[in-house]
């Protein structure tokens, strides 16, 4: 019988057990995570400091899941070592776990960059975990003054969730603009605006250059004063177990479009691999959850002796930031189309008679019409592109329905 060993209880280590079970009701299956938590959604962690949502919701799957899929489940430890000649997979207490096949969907760690005297502030907190979003609410008061380092996707995150709870917050950034990951600068100044208006403070071109307890120098000269750190700088994909095992290591893990590493009978998913993005044509870490599950899902029907690929991913990204809505998608060259008006933004990119990649701020209805024309590489000459990027629910109709709608308009 099939022995099932899967490394991670996210998002793609829960989509590999559908996909297992999908093709195999049989085999033993067994999760091993780092995390002793039952598996929640982590972009959730923010709305739980919020008030939005308790523990109970934040769960990815019903506390039935393991159970219902025949899973055996040590939560808690963490997997140290592969041995992939002798199919084995050893843990932190030093027990070794033999597999037939072996999932690593080991995530990403969090990226702390070298800061001179960053030992000597008490409070000082990640935001990537359950448990990092319980250990900084409980520093918090409200009369605490927050520093958070990095204003990318998790620092903006950690933002929203606490701002309610804390007297002030700054945020720090040696970039010179919010989430310059995923928007451009017009974008960028929306919603820095926004952010503004809701009370958060930004030092951006700078950044740390020492601590001294509750104080932080800047490399202009400047100081803050602060009660609890926050570093929010960046993650690094958890690449270390193929790594150290001989496996093919990128800045993800390297992997085929079946979740297949280049060692024999392992395969990897999720933000610690690396997949195909059909919009830019280049392999590299798409650190998205649907991305994950569907690359753990893909993984999973092959491990069990399915036959599935997942070569349809794409950057995408759906946040919103105190009641502003942002959506993101595909890569950003070429021309573009750009519009805004009533306090929505909108820029599309095409190249190559393909819509590349898009960012909606405010207004993000329909943006699915838009995603599905990157995914499926639909000819823009084959589309009445110009109406659709004023109006993308006319895709909703045929062309032949199409031409006659506009027809009436003119």
């Amino acid at each position: 019988m099939a022995k099932y060993v899967i490394i991670g209880n996210s998002a793609a280590g829960i989509g590999c057990v559908e996909g297992i079970r999908s093709v195999d009701r049989e085999g033993d299956i067994l999760l091993i995570a780092a995390e002793p938590h039952h598996t929640y959604g982590r972009p959730l962690i923010s709305y739980l400091l919020e008030g939005k949502t308790d523990e109970t919701r934040m769960k990815y799957r019903p506390d039935s899941f393991y159970a219902d899929n025949g899973v055996e489940t040590r939560l808690g430890v963490r997997a140290v070592r592969l041995d992939p000649a002798g199919k084995t997979v050893e843990l932190e207490d030093g027990a070794k776990v033999p597999y037939t096949q072996l999932l690593v969907a080991t995530g990403s760690v969090p990226f702390v960059p070298p800061m001179d005297g960053l030992e000597t502030v008490e409070k000082r907190f990640s935001f990537m975990t359950l448990d990092d979003a319980k250990a900084l609410e409980a520093a918090l008061t409200p009369e605490s003054r927050v520093l958070i380092v990095g204003a990318g996707l998790i620092g903006l995150k950690c933002a929203e969730g606490i701002a309610a709870r804390v007297r002030e917050i700054t945020v720090v950034d040696l970039a010179d603009r919010v989430l310059p990951s995923i928007l451009d600068e017009a974008g960028s100044s929306i919603v820095q605006a926004h952010l503004e208006k809701q009370g958060l403070r930004f030092r951006l071109g700078d950044t740390v250059a020492s601590f001294d307890g509750g104080r932080a120098t800047l490399k202009s000269g400047a100081v803050l004063d602060f009660d609890v750190l926050v570093l929010a700088v960046g993650v690094r994909p958890e690449t270390s177990l193929v790594a150290e095992a001989g496996g093919a290591v990128r800045r993800g893990i390297v992997t085929e479009d079946t979740g297949r590493t280049t060692l024999p009978s392992v395969y990897a998913a999720g933000d610690c691999a690396e997949s195909y993005d059909i919009s830019a044509g280049v392999h590299r870490v798409l650190a998205l959850l649907p991305n994950a599950y569907m690359q753990g899902y893909c993984a999973g029907v092959n491990m069990a002796g399915g036959a599935s690929h997942f070569d349809q991913a794409i950057p995408m990204n759906a946040i919103g930031f105190m009641g502003l809505h942002i959506l993101t998608a595909g890569t950003y060259e070429g021309e573009t189309y750009t519009a805004h008006e009533n306090g929505n933004y909108k820029v599309l990119f095409y190249k190559d008679d393909l819509l590349k990649g898009y960012i909606l701020i405010g207004d993000v209805a329909r943006a699915g019409i838009y995603t599905a024309l990157i995914r499926n590489r639909t000819p823009l000459s084959s589309i009445d592109f110009e109406r659709i990027c004023e109006k993308p629910q006319l895709m909703a109709f045929t062309a032949q329905t199409r031409r006659a709608l506009l027809s009436k308009q003119q």
